[in-house]
């Protein structure tokens, strides 16, 4: 059915955009809430790896933040792909895997960065000071790796 102006308005009766609208609601909940229990979870195991490998295996600040983060990604895959991001496209696991490790790879590039500037030109020696700039790391990071999963590593069907 064309209306007068030649637009189709047979897409989205109006009596279904209201249950389609709570349909859309209702699965952006159960992402961020799936993203948001995975996430933390990775953060605790990013962040106390972080401490265990920096203040008491004494490793340097940069590689100990490599490694806690490379542990966290692989976990955070997991827990992405077979529950938060579940309900989409599957589209193959080494297309998914590398470009999930690519958008980690930049968000690991910025965090090294950022914890680096802190240690290093700024002279900050202290585990709390250096910490803190690996949380505020990660913030950043997981802000931009939720909107890269869902535009380009777990697309919509």
């Amino acid at each position: 059915m064309s209306a007068p102006d030649g637009l189709d308005c047979s897409v989205v009766p109006p009596s279904d955009q209201p249950s389609r609208l709570r349909a859309t609601w209702r699965v952006l909940a159960k992402e961020l809430g799936a993203f948001g229990v995975v996430g933390a979870a990775c953060f605790l195991l990013d962040v106390g790896l972080f401490h265990v490998l920096y203040a008491v295996v004494g490793l340097d600040a940069v590689l100990a933040k490599l490694l806690a983060t490379l542990v966290s990604m692989t976990a955070a895959y997991v827990g992405h792909r077979y529950w938060s991001f579940s309900h989409r496209a599957r589209t193959g696991l080494r297309r998914e895997y590398l470009l999930f490790a690519a958008v980690n790879g930049a968000t690991l590039c910025l965090g090294l960065a950022i914890v680096a500037f802190v240690r290093y030109p700024l002279g900050q020696e202290s585990a709390l000071v250096l910490q803190i700039a690996n949380i505020a790391s990660i913030c950043l990071g997981t802000v931009i790796r939720y909107l890269s999963y869902r535009a380009w590593v777990f697309p919509a069907r």
